[in-house]
């Protein structure tokens, strides 16, 4: 009797151990949660602050993975708008101080006194296409931001319509927090069958790419509407960089995304060859498609340099 309550009671302590070490090691049990919209598809649901894998991820009032922001600037700052997917969110890989939008405000920062504070807003979420963040847009607005960087990947000319479908039934889009860390884990280790509704999502027809333009096309004109100045980049696939290289119909969306920025004459960054001539581009891949530090500085430093005189500008008329 008594090797069965030692076993009882190693076992408890065991998993409290175990579920410890899970939630504030790896922070496991406490996932960012995601809500559905009807137009934008799905939002990182607002006010969250949690660590994956020790990296703090903090979202605000907003959905954006920035400090609490308002409608307004406050006189004598300069404001950004980073728009994006998972590459601009950073992800659970990616600490706060570690984003695109944390490292370019340093960088600016320390660069410019022209200004009393440099905002760089970081607006996305995972899997977000052209016309998810044209729906952000059109639902919140501009913040009155002086600047907006659209950042594009490969994948993003294939985007299908925003869609909900997946909050609550996919497991990297969870609406409630699991009961336990271990619950977690154990999801993650033996997923559960795919929900019934995510099998049977049937897929957009028609031009796919030129549904996806056109929503930059939409976004450029906000921010002319808005006396915004408008940036476009578009990030490679790691496959795209190395070989076997860029597919044809990749290549031909490429150059139905440089005819629109020829047409609109805007200001436009292809990373594919400055990827291709990095020493080490492997070294700039988190993963096939996500950035790492080193890979988020070089889209960074690319930004500076032609922000700066944007910056300048600015100043003198403000």
């Amino acid at each position: 009797m008594k090797i069965i309550v030692f076993a009882i009671v190693f076992g408890v302590i065991c998993f409290l151990l175990l579920e410890f070490f899970l939630r504030f090691k790896w922070g496991f049990g406490n996932p960012l949660l995601y809500i559905a919209d009807s137009e934008i598809g799905y939002l990182i649901a607002p006010n969250q602050v949690t660590k994956r894998n020790g990296n703090l991820i903090k979202i605000n009032n907003y959905s954006m993975r920035s400090d609490d922001v308002d409608f307004s600037v406050k006189d004598g700052d300069y404001r950004i708008i980073l728009l994006g997917d998972s590459i601009v969110n950073g992800g659970w890989w990616t600490d706060q101080k570690n984003t695109l939008s944390s490292l370019l405000k340093d960088e600016l920062g320390e660069k410019t006194t022209n200004f009393n504070d440099i905002e760089v807003l970081n607006i996305s979420a995972n899997s977000w296409g052209a016309r998810n963040e044209l729906a952000y847009l059109k639902k919140y607005g501009t913040f009155s931001a002086d600047v907006l960087i659209l950042v594009l990947n490969t994948d993003d000319f294939f985007s299908f319509a925003p869609s909900s479908i997946q909050v609550g039934k996919a497991i990297n889009y969870p609406d409630k927090k699991p009961l336990l860390a271990i619950e977690e884990l154990v999801k993650k280790v033996f997923p559960l069958p795919v929900h019934p509704d995510l099998k049977s999502i049937p897929k957009e027809r028609g031009d796919i790419v030129g549904f996806n333009l056109d929503a930059v096309r939409e976004i450029y004109d906000i921010t002319q509407e808005n006396n915004m100045i408008f940036f476009v980049a578009l990030t490679p696939l790691k496959r795209e960089v190395l070989p076997p290289f860029s597919k044809d119909y990749e290549l031909k969306a490429r150059a139905r995304l440089n005819a629109l920025i020829q047409e609109l004459n805007i200001s436009y960054t292809d990373f594919l060859s400055i990827f291709q001539d990095h020493p080490n581009p492997e070294q700039l891949y988190h993963d096939h498609i996500h950035l790492s530090h080193e890979g988020n500085q070089l889209l960074v430093n690319n930004w500076r340099e032609n922000l700066l005189l944007e910056i300048n500008q600015s100043s003198q008329g403000k």
